[in-house]
């Protein structure tokens, strides 16, 4: 009898927090983003415990534990909200002993300065980060990457999948063919349709679960990178987020452009530039042991 994903996904995110707390030194949590999984940040895990902090790489609600277990039970990445995974990472950071580092992409970026706006992160790297209320830009790559989704009102309730040439468009487009197959193989799963609605109406949507507080007293300094080639959150987005959390006059906020990069920066050939950049910024205002 299968275990239930989502008893699974709690026993496992549970021994991480565990694992953490026992090293007594800085967690760094990890937020995964759509069409991927925790395991996305395995290689990022290992270089930020080498660096002396505690990685977390935790899911959404249910996730599988792999890439073959999502395409036999594509069903349980269905019915996530932006406001479901916000609110379950910030119960994972409940116990968890010290305030972590967070660090995000795509939509674990918009996760990301959620829960940093609700100041439970002593400081945040959103990479690609998918747009909250009150950015505006909406270029036409964006809207391309995105139809794979919301070209179907029926998507809102459940599990979409990526074809090849979807995730070629939307996550590979700055590596070679090989690389974006490899890549598609490796990491692409189903993910929720409701994060793409919703994001897509937060800007006429009073009420969205897709916003920040951007100018929180105790938001903690926040980067913001980009990719310069990405279809999915090109510079426009990007920079339009930055601006917004760049009113914050209690914490640094910067932005960064990584030169050849799609959407895929973190997972693809060249993720070690961008995971480094990363923690050149965070280092700069934590000290893992401190």
């Amino acid at each position: 009898m299968r275990v239930p994903a989502s008893t699974s996904s709690l026993a496992r995110d549970g021994a991480r927090v565990e694992n953490a707390n026992a090293t007594g030194r800085v967690p760094v949590v990890f937020v995964h983003g759509l069409w991927l999984l925790p395991t996305s940040w395995d290689r990022w895990a290992t270089l930020f415990e080498e660096a002396g902090f505690a990685p977390v790489t935790a899911g959404w609600p249910d996730d599988p534990e792999t890439v073959a277990e999502a395409g036999v039970h594509p069903e349980v990445f269905a019915g996530k909200s932006v406001g479901q995974v916000a609110d379950h990472f910030c119960d994972l950071i409940d116990r968890l002993d010290r305030e972590p580092v967070l660090i995000g992409h795509s939509f674990g970026g918009l996760i990301t300065q959620i829960i940093a706006g609700r100041g439970l992160s002593r400081a945040s790297v959103a990479i690609d980060p998918a747009p909250f209320r009150g950015v505006l830009p909406l270029p036409l790559s964006s809207l391309r990457a995105a139809s794979a989704v919301l070209g179907n009102p029926a998507n809102y309730h459940r599990a979409v999948p990526l074809t090849y040439e979807q995730f070629r468009y939307a996550f590979a487009n700055a590596v070679d063919e090989q690389e974006a197959r490899e890549l598609y193989e490796t990491f692409a799963v189903p993910a929720p349709g409701q994060p793409l609605f919703q994001a897509a109406a937060a800007n006429v949507n009073p009420w969205t679960e897709v916003k920040v507080d951007a100018t929180a007293a105790d938001r903690g300094p926040l980067l913001v990178i980009s990719g310069e080639k990405d279809h999915t959150v090109p510079w426009a987005i990007a920079d339009a987020s930055y601006r917004r959390q760049a009113r914050n006059t209690h914490a640094v906020t910067e932005i960064t452009e990584i030169a050849g990069r799609g959407h895929s920066l973190t997972i693809d050939h060249g993720w070690r530039e961008v995971a480094e950049t990363a923690l050149t910024f965070v280092r700069r205002f934590v000290d893992p042991a401190a």
